[in-house]
């Protein structure tokens, strides 16, 4: 199987040996059956084929990372991937726990590159906080009575709240709320001169800060009672409702200026 850098799939036995974080995989989960490439190289792609060949059972893959750091998988590495999927009979998995059901402002990430995925996973805002998950395979996965076994499957309240979240996301447009106030937060971020790097697709965002402001995060939440993701080293993450309004938004990027002034007024006063 190939994973790629900074990956993170889950903390279950073979999600967790394909994520890149050895602080979280316990040797009983090690396996070397889990290649780990640079995200986004297709050339260490190509080549890795070429090496394996036959060999290769899947390629797993977040249209956006996450917890690494809110990193797009280009269009041509997604191509990439799908193509030598299918010249060598392996298995596309598109995990979309976190990029997926319209955070992006398309229903999957990976739409954006144009792509059908052999596995699409999604958990987290199908239930909109309800606990459930699940996966689409493609028609050519053929399934079996039995294959799956778990202990809270067909939970009824779990579906039941799925099948609501997928009427509200039709009939109020999130997906395309999603799209429209996504742009509009990064294109008001990157007026912001102190941070970097502002990236992704939709309501999911991520920017990178300097050393000087490494606690804005958490300024945002003690000063504003505002809570954004994150991730190491100095990236602050926002994944907001889908129903996040323009007010809203700008409640935010008004805040998030009055910190940075803040602490920039602060860090004067101390010289």
């Amino acid at each position: 199987m190939i994973a790629f850098s900074k990956s993170f799939h889950g903390r279950t036995s073979l999600a967790v040996a394909a994520t890149d974080n050895p602080a979280i995989v316990a040797p009983v989960n090690q396996t070397d059956n889990v290649i780990f490439l640079p995200f986004n190289d297709e050339e260490a792609l190509e080549e890795c084929f070429r090496k394996q060949g036959d060999m290769i059972s899947s390629v797993i893959v977040e249209g956006i990372q996450g917890v690494g750091g809110i990193r797009e998988a280009s269009a041509s590495f997604l191509q990439t991937i799908s193509r030598l999927c299918q010249q060598h009979n392996a298995v596309f998995i598109a995990d979309s726990v976190q990029c997926g059901y319209g955070r992006s402002g398309k229903f999957f990430s990976h739409d954006f590159a144009g792509v059908d995925a052999d596995i699409y996973t999604m958990a987290k805002g199908m239930g909109n906080g309800f606990p459930v998950a699940g996966i689409i395979i493609a028609p050519h996965i053929k399934p079996k009575h039995g294959m799956l076994g778990t202990t809270f499957g067909g939970n009824h309240l779990a579906c039941a709240a799925a099948l609501a979240v997928l009427e509200v996301i039709e009939q109020e447009n999130l997906i395309a709320n999603a799209a429209e106030t996504g742009n509009y937060i990064m294109t008001q971020l990157k007026k912001v001169r102190q941070l970097q790097k502002v990236r992704g697709k939709g309501l999911m965002i991520g920017f990178d800060l300097p050393d000087g402001l490494k606690d804005l995060r958490r300024n945002l939440l003690l000063e504003q009672r505002i809570f954004t993701g994150e991730a190491k080293p100095n990236t602050i993450r926002l994944l907001p409702s889908l129903a996040l309004r323009k007010k809203d938004a700008d409640q935010f990027l008004e805040a998030l200026q009055e910190e940075i002034h803040m602490m920039e007024t602060s860090a004067k006063a101390v010289k």
